[in-house]
């Protein structure tokens, strides 16, 4: 669980909707208050906090979960419109794990958290969930509607790709030397049956694999009229 600090109504429905798309669990907080009250129920893998906010600023929280011995090892990025290198410091001073400067794109962030969650060692509870496919990094396994499916390493690499980078267009080639690696001999063929067999293996899910003609393929839900 990923929890939003931010009092951006805007701001936070768009960041709490990235990490829900790109896999994670995540819920946002408009004040201090209400994050102080989620704490006491369920700790959070990482917290993004926003310094600027009206009640309470995010420096001052940061403090607190850093002299609290249950929240002293919470992952912390900071996100404020404060840009300049002093701000920085202090932030990274004061605790923080990691600096996000507004207006920051999603990718950016996803790469961020995914780096912090690495280096903090909580990588290994990162759980990617696109429609009804969840797809465990921890347990090595992937489900549609809570069935476990059994799928060869390459079919599980190739999955993990596509959740990873949900409306991304892969081409063939990059499939190839991202899963198989760059070293791999072989032609683009490969990637068609992997693709024809995970889709066969997720049943219903797999329509969710789409192909995109002269392309390759992407991670879509299909929009019916």
């Amino acid at each position: 669980m990923i929890y939003v600090v931010e009092d951006d109504n805007a701001i936070r429905d768009l960041v709490v909707y990235t990490l829900k798309a790109s896999g994670f669990e995540a819920c946002g907080f408009e004040s201090e208050k209400d994050f102080y009250a989620s704490m006491k129920r369920e700790l959070p893998e990482l917290v993004i906090l926003d310094v600027m906010l009206p009640g309470e600023d995010g420096l001052s929280i940061l403090s607190k979960l850093r002299n609290n011995s249950e929240s002293a090892h919470i992952p912390v990025i900071m996100a404020t419109a404060k840009g300049s290198e002093y701000d920085k410091i202090i932030a990274l001073d004061s605790g923080a794990d990691d600096y996000l400067v507004k207006p920051f794109g999603m990718m950016e962030m996803i790469s961020r958290i995914k780096a912090v969650l690495r280096r903090s060692g909580n990588s290994k509870r990162i759980v990617l969930r696109f429609e009804n496919i969840l797809l465990d990094e921890g347990k090595h396994c992937v489900t549609v509607d809570s069935n476990q499916v059994s799928l060869t390493l390459k079919e599980y690499e190739l999955l993990k790709l596509l959740m990873e980078n949900p409306g991304r267009v892969f081409t063939r080639d990059t499939i190839l030397s991202t899963v198989w690696g760059m070293d791999f001999i072989g032609e683009t063929r490969t990637v068609d049956v992997h693709i024809g067999t995970l889709r066969t293996k997720l049943e219903n899910a797999g329509e969710l694999i789409q192909t995109v003609r002269g392309v390759g393929y992407k991670l879509e839900k299909n929009n019916v009229q």
